[in-house]
C-alpha cells in the first residue's frame, strides 16, 4: 500500500493517472517528459538485453525469440499488476542448468531437445501459478514468515554474487579486455555522477555506447584486440519472421524443471522487496498478482519458443543508479522488445557488442543488486546481533557466491537455488521453538 495521500488517491483507477515530473525521486505513478521516457525506456531495453539474450544462447534458444517474449511477458505483468510494480522480465537464469541436463545440451548451437525443455518450462510456469493463485487468496503472511527480510536480502544478494563470475569471466581473457571492461565500468560511473540533467539517468546506456565505440577504436582502428565483425549484422534484414517452436511434455523433463518455480518465487520476492525499499513505499498489495503474471509470461514464452522469464534483477539496478521508477518505461521497453524481437538485424547488432563492454556492464549492473541486500536489510531494521539472521545470511552468500550444486540424482540445484533453499530452511530451523529453548 502506497505511503502517500497523493498516491493513495492513484488507486481509484486501474491503472495510475500518471503525473509529469521532471526532477529528483519519479515515483511509480509518475513520469518523466516523453522524450525522456523513450529514452530511459531504451536504456532498460540495453540494461536487459545482456542477460535476456546470453541466457537463451547459454541454452540453445533463439535470442530474438527470447526478446519478443520479454516483451510480451512485460505487458501481461504491467497489465496484471495495473501498472503499479515497476519491473521488466527477462530470461531467467535459473533455468539454464535443469534446461541442459534435460536435453543434454552440448553448448552450441541450436537445442535440438528444445521441446522438450519447453515443456518442462511450462510445467514450472503452472506450478509457479498454483503458488501465486495460494498467496493471493491467503495473503502473504506466510511468505513473509518462510521468507523474512534477513533471508530475502540474503536471496538478492546470493543472486548478484552468483552472477558476479560470469561478469569478471567476460573481462579477463587478456589485458585488453580488462582494459576495456574496466573503461567501460568508470564511463557508467562518471555519467551516473557527474553528467548534467538528462544525460544522469541514462548510465547504463552511455555506458554500452561509449565502451562499444572504444573498442571499436582500439580493435578495429588500432589493432590491439579482436576486430567487431560486421558481417552477419550486415546481411541480417531489418524484419522477420522469428523461429517460433512448440513444446512437448515428457515426464523425467517436466519432474527435472518444474522446481525451479520455488526459485523463481524467492528471486521475485526478493525483487518486489527491493523496489518496495527503494521507493519507500509496500507492494506487498501486489505480490500475489506479481507472481501470477510472472507465471502467465512464463507459460505464454514457453508455448512459443522462448525462455522462461523473470523480473530483472538488471533493470532494478538501472533504478537505483537513475531514481526513476515510473512504471510507463517498462511498458514502452516492453513494446520496443516486442518490435525487436521481428529484426534479425536488430539480434546481430546485440550479438556484435563485445564481451569486454556486456562484461563492464554486466559488473556493474550484478554488484548493484547484491548492493541492493542491504537495503532491503537496513529498511526493514534486520538485528545482525541475532545469530539466525548473521548465521542464515553469512551460508546464503557464501554458497551463492561460490556456486555451491547439489546434486540429488538426475536433479541438480545450482548456487542460486543452494543459497535459497539453504536460507529459507536454515532460518526456520534456527528460529524453530526448539532453537529458541536452547538459548
Amino acid at each position: 500500500m502506497s505511503t502517500s495521500s497523493g498516491a493513495g488517491r492513484q488507486q481509484r483507477g486501474y491503472f495510475p493517472r500518471w503525473t509529469l515530473k521532471t526532477s529528483g525521486v519519479i515515483m511509480p505513478e509518475e513520469r518523466l517528459s516523453w522524450g525522456q521516457t523513450i529514452v530511459s525506456g531504451l536504456q532498460h531495453c540495453v540494461a536487459m538485453s545482456g542477460s535476456t539474450i546470453i541466457a537463451p544462447l547459454l541454452m540453445g534458444f533463439d535470442p530474438n525469440v527470447a526478446v519478443l517474449f520479454s516483451g510480451i511477458g512485460t505487458l501481461i505483468f504491467f497489465v496484471i499488476v495495473a501498472g503499479r510494480v515497476p519491473s521488466y522480465l527477462g530470461s531467467s537464469f535459473s533455468f539454464i542448468a535443469v534446461v541442459i541436463a534435460a536435453t543434454g545440451y552440448a553448448g552450441q548451437g541450436a537445442n535440438p531437445n528444445i521441446s522438450v525443455a519447453l515443456g518442462g518450462i511450462v510445467a514450472a510456469g503452472v506450478l509457479y501459478g498454483v503458488i501465486a493463485l495460494i498467496v493471493m487468496w491467503s495473503g502473504v503472511g506466510w511468505i513473509e514468515r518462510l521468507l523474512p527480510p534477513a533471508v530475502t536480502g540474503a536471496v538478492v544478494a546470493a543472486i548478484g554474487l552468483n552472477l558476479a563470475p560470469v561478469a569478471v569471466k567476460a573481462v579477463s581473457a587478456n589485458a585488453f579486455d580488462t582494459g576495456i571492461g574496466l573503461a567501460t565500468v568508470l564511463i557508467i560511473g562518471v555519467v551516473a555522477v557527474a553528467a548534467p540533467g538528462l544525460w544522469r539517468r541514462l548510465p547504463i546506456i552511455l555506458g554500452a555506447i561509449g565502451g562499444y565505440l572504444l573498442y571499436l577504436l582500439f580493435a578495429n582502428g588500432l589493432g590491439f584486440g579482436k576486430p567487431i565483425d560486421f558481417t552477419q549484422l550486415s546481411a541480417a534484414p531489418w524484419f522477420g519472421m522469428p523461429s517460433f517452436t512448440t513444446p512437448t511434455f515428457q515426464a523425467d523433463a517436466i519432474f527435472l524443471i518444474a522446481p525451479v518455480a520455488i526459485i523463481l518465487v524467492a528471486e521475485n520476492l526478493g525483487h518486489i522487496k527491493a523496489v518496495g525499499a527503494m521507493t519507500g513505499r509496500s507492494l506487498d498489495a501486489y505480490l500475489g498478482r506479481a507472481l501470477f503474471a510472472d507465471s502467465l509470461a512464463t507459460i505464454v514464452a514457453a508455448c512459443g519458443g522462448g525462455t522462461g522469464v523473470t523480473t530483472y534483477a538488471e533493470n532494478i539496478g538501472v533504478m537505483a543508479a537513475t531514481k526513476v521508477y515510473s512504471t510507463l518505461l517498462f511498458a514502452f521497453a516492453a513494446m520496443v522488445s516486442i518490435l525487436l524481437g521481428f529484426s534479425p538485424k536488430f539480434g546481430a547488432l546485440i550479438l556484435s557488442i563485445p564481451g569486454p563492454v556486456i562484461g563492464g556492464l554486466s559488473i556493474v549492473l550484478f554488484g548493484l543488486i547484491a548492493a541492493m541486500a542491504g537495503r532491503i536489510w537496513v529498511e526493514n531494521k534486520v538485528d545482525f546481533a541475532n545469530p539466525a539472521n548473521l548465521i542464515t545470511v553469512a551460508v546464503a552468500l557464501t554458497a551463492g557466491a561460490g556456486d555451491l550444486t547439489l546434486k540429488f540424482g538426475a536433479f541438480t540445484i545450482g548456487g542460486i537455488g543452494t543459497a535459497t533453499f539453504g536460507a529459507i530452511i536454515l532460518y526456520q530451523i534456527l528460529t524453530s521453538p526448539l532453537a529458541r529453548r536452547a538459548e
